[in-house]
């Protein structure tokens, strides 16, 4: 994709304003839902919340006291494995309990409870595919964990919205799911090297750790295909929706994306002249919706760190030519904790042509 000469505007209407002007987050609620909120009500979840706090001491505590019965009861091998397995998520369920019923904004403690309902589920498939398992009891297991798991959700999503009245900027959105994403990172070149290489969409694999793919249709759009949880990926196309040569590039997925999103890259000239600041700003709807952004978490796929991340891995190709990997993402067997002496090269690119160590094109 060719660097743009002239700046194209898009302007992509209200959905767009609302979720891209810096600074403002979508309100997750108007006035009136806000007053019944505040009028203690149960539309604010804390009911149902304190309801699933003692849920959970009652299950943690019958799990570790009768690991062995809980096994037999939802029909699985009640071994020494099992007994162990049913003691460790009894003691994460009288946690969860004590933490929704102590403290006073118990949110998180309860999305900790979706996370913790995404795990049971999966021990839950497990055993459904095990020879020594009764299937009828595990089917109804299933089912009753999964009848929780919405109340969670239910519960999750109202003290949410109760706690920042217009929806968060590290928990799913309270009613869309809409995860946001903001970190900045300095890199040690010039505006218009740092623009140019990232306006090569092309490019953007090479540092970004969950990108597959970026296949440039035209001037505008591009198609996009990403790692998702569980070993998944996920695909959508992209329009650009402003690009400011050296200053802005905006985007937003079209409609029907896998993963709806809007975004912006800002450059700016550090303080000092001392290369370049950069501005990752990103608004994204992650597949299940909050469900699903709560699972991507229990798999390690949080997404500040994985931009943090990709940031990082774009300084290290800026500076150095290469993204700088320790010995343990190389190998996959047992191996010393020590870096790599061998750091795998990523030669970057402006328009296709390799830079070189002085960041001009060979």
């Amino acid at each position: 994709m060719t660097t743009a000469t002239q700046p194209t505007r898009q302007h992509a209407g209200s959905t767009r304003e609302r979720w891209m002007d810096t600074g403002t987050e979508m309100p997750a609620h108007n006035g009136r839902e806000r007053d019944r909120t505040q009028q203690g009500g149960s539309d604010n979840g804390e009911g149902l919340a304190r309801a699933l706090g003692w849920f959970s001491i009652g299950l943690g505590l019958t799990q570790i006291l009768a690991p062995r019965g809980v096994a037999r009861l939802i029909g699985v091998r009640a071994d020494d494995h099992t007994r162990n397995t049913m003691i460790g998520l009894g003691l994460r369920e009288l946690t969860s309990g004590v933490g929704i019923l102590t403290r006073p904004r118990p949110a998180g403690w309860v999305w900790s409870r979706v996370g913790g309902d995404a795990m049971d589920l999966a021990l839950l498939g497990s055993a459904m595919k095990s020879g020594d398992s009764n299937k009828s009891r595990v089917t109804v297991a299933t089912a009753a964990v999964v009848g929780v798991t919405i109340l969670d959700v239910i519960a999750g999503q109202r003290l949410t919205q109760s706690s920042n009245g217009n929806g968060s900027r590290s928990v799913p959105g309270a009613k869309t799911g809409i995860t946001h994403v903001n970190q900045v990172i300095t890199v040690n070149r010039s505006p218009e090297e740092v623009y140019t290489f990232w306006r090569d969409f092309q490019n953007l694999p090479l540092f970004m750790e969950h990108l597959e793919s970026v296949r440039v249709t035209d001037d505008r759009r591009s198609r996009w295909k990403a790692k998702a949880p569980a070993g998944t990926t996920v695909e959508w196309d992209a329009e650009i929706t402003e690009d400011r040569p050296n200053e802005l590039i905006a985007w937003r997925s079209v409609q029907d994306a896998d993963v709806p999103n809007f975004g912006s890259v800002r450059f700016s000239p550090a303080p000092g002249g001392a290369g370049t600041q950069i501005k990752v700003e990103l608004r994204y709807d992650p597949p299940g919706g909050a469900l699903g952004a709560i699972v991507a978490k229990l798999f390690g796929e949080e997404p500040n760190q994985q931009v943090k991340g990709d940031l990082r891995r774009f300084k290290q190709v800026m500076e150095l030519g290469e993204v700088v990997r320790s010995d343990a993402s190389i190998h996959r067997s047992m191996h010393p904790a020590q870096p790599s002496k061998k750091p795998v090269s990523l030669p970057p690119r402006i328009n296709g042509a390799p830079v070189n160590a002085e960041g001009g094109t060979q």
